[in-house]
């Protein structure tokens, strides 16, 4: 059994970490909120490309460019996703996206397909566990969001992506 005063410096414990996660949530959660410009697609190198943990698909590896890491002031978090065939023709192609912490949603802007970025059309955000892809699932919970919020910094998602630990 705890001590009397082990337990309330539990309680107190718990209850600040349930008020300043609801207070991260209030921040990226805003109602009103709306999305910052979009920039063109960064440039990107596949042999930079951390790869993201998860179960292989036929012979796909995914992964990102840390280079292109970047949190926008709105609390979106972009980058490049590389998709690298690993059988006969290594084909790349790789993914401008943004993922939505607050509320678990990914957006596409472009695709890089041979030897250049095609943009989206008309991009809208999905849910992650709606997407047609695991990756940003994956990303996300790996490497880029901690609760309903982005991580703290570029190189925190970078020390994920390095050293995999799941935050549902």
């Amino acid at each position: 059994m705890f001590p009397r005063h082990a337990s309330r410096l539990l309680f107190v414990a718990l209850s600040a970490l349930l008020l300043a996660q609801a207070a991260s949530a209030q921040v990226f959660a805003n109602p009103d909120w709306k999305e910052s410009p979009v920039p063109p697609a960064p440039e990107f190198d596949a042999r930079r490309m951390l790869e993201i943990d998860m179960p292989r698909v036929y012979d796909l590896k995914y992964g990102v460019d840390p280079k292109t890491l970047a949190i926008t002031d709105d609390g979106v978090v972009r980058y490049v996703a590389i998709a690298k065939s690993t059988g006969p023709g290594a084909a790349t192609n790789a993914f401008y996206e943004g993922v939505r912490c607050a509320t678990g949603e990914v957006k596409t802007y472009a695709r890089y397909s041979g030897d250049a970025w095609h943009a989206i059309d008309t991009p809208e955000w999905k849910s992650l566990d709606l997407a047609k892809t695991r990756y940003s699932l994956a990303l996300a919970r790996q490497a880029l969001c901690t609760s309903a919020a982005p991580r703290g910094s570029t190189g925190e998602m970078v020390r994920a992506l390095r050293k995999p630990h799941y935050i549902d």
